[in-house]
């Protein structure tokens, strides 16, 4: 094979080697590009699944608050309930006490 031939070939064959590499840089900067994308889409969505799950928690610890806040003022009118009970019951003792009381200051003082 002549001399201008051989180096045709060699320049044909750097050329097309070049060419396979510009492709595979182009091929891994798409790659790049594509991964870079879903890792952000995949943060993105755990970031969401983050927020609904915390947003979840808050709305059981209010309804958890809430409940036990029923709960405590259902307590405290039965034990309202039950003093308004014993005072009424002791309603003719109180009189009966203050009017003694009223009476031996009376006669404290004559």
């Amino acid at each position: 094979m002549p001399r201008p031939e051989v180096l045709d070939r060699i320049k044909e064959a750097e050329q097309e080697a070049d060419d396979i590499v510009a492709e595979a840089e182009e091929d891994r900067e798409e790659r790049l590009a594509a991964a870079r994308e879903e890792a952000d889409e995949i943060r993105e969505q755990a970031r969401e699944e983050a927020d609904a799950a915390a947003q979840d928690r808050l709305e059981d610890a209010r309804d958890d608050i809430e409940a036990e806040r029923e709960e405590l003022i259902e307590q405290g009118e039965n034990a309202r309930e039950e003093l308004e009970q014993q005072a009424a019951g002791r309603e003719d003792e109180v009189v009966e006490y203050v009017t003694d009381l009223f009476e031996e200051a009376v006669h404290a003082q004559t």
